[in-house]
């Protein structure tokens, strides 16, 4: 019997998780990605004006959500000649266990004049190793050649990075744009808290910001930088595709070492 590759299946009951959105710290639980990419799906779809381009989502995961039908509602904030703001709420059995913002700008002409831009890029993989319709690729260190479909081949203390075509959010269902990388940027908090022994940190929240629409379809999301102290962690990743960066995601965490994530095993 065959996996339906998607996150949830829109039903009458709402949106109903599918094995896909389980999650690594607890079986009963829907994972990151499906979350934020239910919410960042639904908020395009209603709010995003025609011309304007996503520039930022931020989630709130403030309760566990379990496997059980779920709700979203979504209300408009602002809708202006450049900007336009949407919030969502993801609801299970009538409360909310996360919520969203979604900001919308219009594009428009650069500016004249040069800005102070970080050099170095990141790479996607090797181009016979991007195929398929849903890819998940994963590398460690600063080798580009290292990349694997491996996840527990990359359990160390070195830099992370993933490229990813990943599954539909909602089956049967084409993703739009923000659905597509909410999904994917997720992977900031795995990403920036993933060591030697696993992950110990659970985020709390993320935040995505873009400069651009990402082109390919395929996501790309590498490491910046962790800090830590007293149980409590923030990390930024670069989002990017086959034309280099194009947005940036930050999150923080809290220790939960309790149910540490050990990738080895996988």
């Amino acid at each position: 019997m065959s996996i339906p590759r998607a996150f949830f299946e829109r039903t009458d009951r709402g949106f109903e998780p599918l094995p896909a959105a389980v999650g690594a710290w607890s079986p009963d639980m829907v994972n990151g990605p499906a979350i934020c990419g239910l919410l960042g799906g639904e908020l395009d779809s209603a709010h995003r004006p025609e011309g304007f381009v996503p520039a930022r989502l931020t989630v709130d995961l403030f309760r566990a959500t379990l496997r059980k039908p779920l709700e979203v509602a979504t209300v408009e904030v602002r809708r202006g000649g450049r900007i336009a703001v949407a919030d969502a709420q993801l609801l299970q059995e009538g409360r909310a266990v996360a919520r969203a913002t979604a900001v919308f700008l219009r594009p428009s002409e650069q500016p004249p004049g040069e800005v102070w831009t970080r050099g170095e890029t990141p790479a996607p993989p090797p181009a016979e190793m991007r195929g398929g319709p849903v890819s998940y690729l994963w590398n460690s260190g600063e080798d580009d050649a290292g990349w694997s479909r491996r996840l527990g081949g990359h359990q160390n203390d070195q830099r992370k990075r993933t490229w990813q075509r990943p599954f539909p959010v909602i089956l049967g269902e084409e993703p739009n744009v923000l659905a597509t990388v909410a999904t994917v940027g997720e992977s900031t908090s795995m990403l920036t808290n993933w060591g030697e022994r696993g992950v110990g940190f659970i985020n709390g929240d993320l935040t995505l910001v873009l400069s651009r629409l990402p082109r390919g379809g395929a996501i790309g999301v590498q490491a910046e930088n962790h800090f830590s102290a007293d149980g409590i962690a923030v990390g930024n990743a670069t989002l990017f595709d086959e034309d280099g960066p194009f947005g940036a995601g930050v999150t923080t965490a809290v220790a939960n070492p309790a149910a540490q994530v050990d990738f080895s095993r996988h």
